[in-house]
C-alpha cells in the first residue's frame, strides 16, 4: 500500500461527481424515465445475456408447468446491465404482479416485515442493492425466503413477545454491484443466481437498433456501431449516448444519424472512441505527462487532476483497468503500454531508445 493511501472509499461518495457523467453507468432521473419506455416486456425481446436468459427460462417455465411460485432468484453485475428489467419481465413471465424496493430503504426488521406482510401469494419482491440491506432485516429475510414466515417482536426487553406471522409464497428478486459482500446464508437461499456480463458491441447495436426504433430515429448500421463501441458494454450509456446523438442529428443534421454524425455529437460530448470520458482522459493524461507512467499514489493521482480520492478510485479506475489502460500495483498506479497508445504519447524510455518495460513495471 502507498504512503499516501487512506481509508477505504464508499460507492455513496463518489456517486455525486459521477451522476453528471454521460458514460455513467449509474441512473438519473432522465434514464429511469426513458427505460421505463424502452425496456423489453419478455425473455424474447430482452438483448444479450444469452446464458442467463436460457437458464432463466427453464427455471420460469418449470414454475408454471408445476404451478407453483418461481424460486428466489439473484442477479449480480455491474449497474446499466438489465438487472430491474429481468426482474419485471420474471414478474410478467410469471403473470405476477411486482413489488420494487431497494436494501438501503430497509434500514430496520419492521420496514421488511411490513413490505413481507402486505405481498399477494405469488408476488415478486424485488430488492435493489441487497447487500446493503441492514443485518437485522438480512436475518429476518433468512426465514422468510426458506419458510415464508416472520417472527415480529412485540414489545421491549425482558416482556418482548415473538409473535409468528405466516407469509404467502413468494418470489424474491435480488440484485447486487458486489455479490461478494453477500453472507453466505443469504446467497445459498437463492434457488437460481445469475451474473450479468458487459455487452459485446454486436449485441449493443442490436439493443441501440431497438431503441432507436422505439424513440422514431433513423439510425444507419454504421452509426449504430460507432456508438456502441463507445458504449462500455452497457445497454444503459448506450441508450444514453443514442439520445445525445439524437439531440446532435436533429439540430446538425438532418436527424439521420450517421457513423460521421454520431462520431461528431460524441465529440462533442467528449467521448472518445473507446469510451473514455474527460475524466478517463484526465486520469490518464495526468499519470502519463505528470508521472512518467507511474508508479504512483491514488491520492497524488486525485490531487493532480483534481478530484476526490473517490472519484478517481470509484468512478474512473474500474473502466480504466477494465480497458487495460492502467494498472493497480502494490506500488501505486501504473499505466499500461496500451495508455501510451491510446493517448498519442510515446513512453520515456522508448524515446532515450529503451524498451521501455522496465520503467513501467519495475521489472
Amino acid at each position: 500500500m502507498n504512503w499516501d493511501d487512506t481509508a477505504p472509499p464508499t460507492a455513496e461518495d463518489a456517486a455525486g461527481a459521477a451522476a453528471d457523467r454521460l458514460v455513467a453507468a449509474d441512473a438519473d432521473g432522465e434514464d429511469t424515465a426513458v427505460e421505463a419506455a424502452l425496456r423489453p416486456k419478455d425473455l424474447e425481446e430482452f438483448v444479450g445475456q444469452e446464458r442467463v436468459r436460457e437458464q432463466l427460462d427453464l427455471v420460469l417455465k418449470a414454475a408454471r408447468a408445476r404451478g407453483a411460485t418461481a424460486d428466489h432468484v439473484l442477479l449480480s453485475g455491474a449497474p446499466g446491465l438489465g438487472k430491474t428489467t429481468l426482474s419485471m419481465i420474471i414478474a410478467a413471465e410469471m403473470g405476477a404482479p411486482i413489488r420494487i424496493t431497494s436494501g438501503p430503504a430497509i434500514q430496520h426488521a419492521g420496514d421488511l416485515a411490513a413490505i413481507l406482510s402486505s405481498l399477494q401469494e405469488g408476488e415478486v419482491l424485488f430488492l435493489d442493492e441487497i447487500h446493503r440491506m441492514s443485518r437485522p432485516a438480512e436475518e429476518m429475510l433468512y426465514m422468510a425466503m426458506e419458510d415464508f414466515r416472520v417472527d415480529v417482536i412485540v414489545g421491549k426487553g425482558p416482556g418482548a413477545t415473538a409473535i409468528p406471522l405466516e407469509l404467502p409464497p413468494f418470489t424474491l428478486v435480488g440484485a447486487t454491484t458486489r455479490a461478494g459482500l453477500l453472507p453466505p446464508p443469504l446467497r445459498d437461499r437463492f434457488g437460481f443466481t445469475g451474473h450479468m456480463e458487459f455487452y459485446a458491441p454486436a449485441e449493443l447495436q442490436r439493443v441501440i437498433h431497438r431503441s432507436a426504433g422505439l424513440l422514431d430515429v433513423v439510425i444507419e448500421t454504421e452509426g449504430a456501431a460507432e456508438i456502441a463501441g463507445r458504449s462500455r458494454g452497457t445497454p444503459r450509456i448506450a441508450n444514453r449516448l443514442l439520445r445525445r446523438v439524437r439531440d446532435y442529428a436533429q439540430v446538425k443534421a438532418d436527424g439521420v444519424i450517421t457513423r460521421e454524425v454520431a462520431s461528431q455529437a460524441l465529440g462533442v460530448y467528449e467521448v472518445d472512441g473507446r469510451g473514455l470520458d474527460r475524466l478517463d482522459r484526465a486520469v490518464l493524461t495526468a499519470l502519463l505527462k505528470l508521472f512518467g507512467g507511474g508508479p504512483v499514489g491514488l491520492s497524488t493521482l486525485a490531487v493532480a487532476v483534481g478530484e476526490e480520492r473517490e472519484t478517481v478510485e470509484e468512478v474512473a479506475e474500474p473502466f480504466l483497468v477494465r480497458e487495460g489502460l492502467l494498472a493497480r500495483t502494490p506500488r501505486g498506479r501504473i499505466a499500461t503500454p496500451a495508455a501510451w497508445t491510446h493517448m498519442g504519447l510515446v513512453p520515456p524510455q522508448q524515446q532515450a531508445g529503451g524498451s521501455g518495460q522496465q520503467g513501467l513495471f519495475g521489472a
